[in-house]
């Protein structure tokens, strides 16, 4: 919890996770699709670019989740 603390400290927020997990959905989907279009590498080049980027939502999630449950942790001490 180190780690989490630490970011709840700098200002980040479990929304700001939860934000850049559904951002990193939609640039997945723009990345394949800039991909198909802008390289002659074909579908699969595309393909990895948009699971790339696609991998990036769960771990921006699992954090959201962790900064919440800290949040709420930091709440129930404070009050």
């Amino acid at each position: 919890m180190m780690i989490v603390r630490k970011l709840h400290e700098a200002g980040l927020t479990s929304e700001h996770a939860y934000a850049a997990a559904l951002g990193s959905v939609g640039l997945s989907l723009v990345s394949w699709m800039v991909s198909m279009k802008a390289e002659q590498a074909g579908v699969e080049r595309a393909d990895r670019w948009g699971i790339f980027v696609g991998e990036w939502a769960p771990t921006f999630f699992g954090l959201g989740l962790a900064l919440a449950r800290y949040e709420g942790g930091a709440a129930d001490e404070a009050g």
